[in-house]
């Protein structure tokens, strides 16, 4: 039975755990090793970790860092960045990661999403799409590379087609509410809902809990997906790993089987 999520967001830049606003400005948090280790105590429902350098650089996947990783993390946990083959994939799900997000290079060639789910399982694939308001137009627009590469696609043109392509769920992004603390964009969130059936994680905009309870009171079966909430503590932003407990959790709608 499918059931929403609260998925902290860890961002790793130059091998350390960071936090962006608006995709800039990276402040360092700490080790993301360590912080899956905190992580593991508080009985987190899944982890995304997301290399920001990897595909701006034209890396590869760290394997050593997600080796590392996938040993120690205790939930389920999903890597992204710098991923462009179904080789590259393969040998990520080989070293213990459940789900493998790629971006840029799915959305530049939707044939990699089926060729990467064919091989490890629609469930393993999770494409994510970056997105900024178009003020004029009032779409949605898909960015790459950091936000730095516009594709010319809607957010609801790209769920539309990874879900054909057979990914097995879709992470949203808005890139101009992240590290904001201004509250998920349910516009957004309400046209990929309408454009697909895939099981939809949202990132961008968390400041409270409050925000994530919003989210799921409207859509019940959702990802709620965070960086600054689990890693930052009050108004002056103090470096703090955290979780909502059980109860907490209740409130909000989660932790019921």
């Amino acid at each position: 039975m499918l059931r929403p999520r609260i998925i902290p967001c860890l961002l790793v830049h130059n091998g350390g755990l960071v936090k962006t606003r608006q995709f800039t400005d990276p402040t360092y948090v700490g080790d993301p090793v360590n912080a899956v280790r905190i992580f593991n105590e508080k009985e987190v429902d899944e982890l995304l970790v997301l290399d920001i350098d990897a595909t701006v650089k034209g890396h590869e996947p760290n394997y050593e860092l997600i080796a590392q990783l996938a040993a120690e993390c205790r939930m389920p946990l999903a890597y992204g960045g710098g991923v462009k083959s179904v080789e590259q994939v393969e040998r990520i799900i080989g070293l213990g990661v459940e789900k493998v997000a790629i971006s840029s290079a799915a959305i530049a060639d939707p044939d990699f999403i089926t060729a990467a789910a064919n091989k490890v399982g629609s469930q393993s694939i999770a494409v994510v799409a970056d997105v900024r308001a178009d003020d004029k137009s009032g779409s949605y627009c898909i960015f790459t590379h950091n936000g730095t590469v516009k594709t010319g696609q809607t957010a609801e043109e790209l769920a539309s087609l990874v879900e054909k392509a057979g990914a097995g769920e879709f992470i949203v992004n808005n890139i101009d509410r992240d590290g904001m603390g201004n509250g998920y964009d349910l516009d957004l969130v309400k046209r990929c809902r309408e454009a697909i059936h895939l099981p939809i994680t949202v990132l961008g905009g968390v400041g409270s809990l409050d925000d994530i309870k919003v989210l799921v009171d409207c859509f019940p079966i959702i990802g709620a997906a965070a960086g600054s909430l689990f890693v930052f503590k009050g108004k002056y932003r103090a470096v703090l790993i955290n979780y909502p407990e059980r109860k907490r959790k209740e409130w909000i709608g989660l932790g019921k089987a």
